[in-house]
């Protein structure tokens, strides 16, 4: 499993400047679900990015799954995403 989130750690740093990422595997919660029947995992990301300023919550997650897009359906099934910018991850 740490493989896989080490996996999906590399593309998301590779295409966007990070400033903070935390990848949690859910998998185990959906044992005998589809998705994790087939081998696809159960991920939520914390992401923290300057490259998210103006942008909307559909573009900051479409600029997520562009940058994981050939993981999707083979290693991730189900990815619940949380992307901030660097100033809305310091006031929280």
């Amino acid at each position: 499993m740490t493989d896989r989130i080490n996996l999906i750690k590399q593309k998301l740093t590779t295409a966007l400047e990070v400033s903070h990422i935390e990848i949690i595997d859910d998998s185990h919660k959906h044992a005998g679900h589809v998705g994790a029947r087939d081998g696809g995992g159960h991920f939520n990301l914390n992401i923290v990015s300057s490259e998210f300023k103006d942008k909307s919550l559909i573009q900051r997650h479409r600029i997520v799954y562009a940058a994981v897009d050939q993981l999707m359906n083979t290693e991730i099934h189900a990815l619940s995403i949380n992307a901030q910018t660097p100033e809305e991850f310091s006031s929280n």
